[in-house]
């Protein structure tokens, strides 16, 4: 990904979800394009089907992305012990 005018990587929450790089590469192009980043996307996906390993396209796809868990609370989600 250019450095030059980068914005920030959405957080994307992977870990915990099927693991299928097709899966993944989904995912995290969805969520690229819901925050305007649809060049990315493209770009991104172009990579990782180009590359020649799975850890190869895990890399790929955290440069574009935050992996997060599915776990993972939202930030503005509020938990309130009782």
């Amino acid at each position: 990904m250019n450095n030059e005018n980068k914005q920030p990587k959405p957080n994307c929450p992977l870990i915990g979800e099927n693991g299928n790089i097709f899966n993944l590469v989904g995912l995290a192009s969805r969520t690229l394009k819901r925050n305007g980043m649809s060049t990315e996307a493209s770009e991104m996906t172009k990579k990782v089907f180009g590359s020649s390993s799975y850890e190869e396209a895990l890399g790929i796809i955290g440069e574009y992305v935050n992996i997060t868990s599915v776990d993972d609370p939202d930030e503005d989600f509020n938990l309130k012990m009782e």
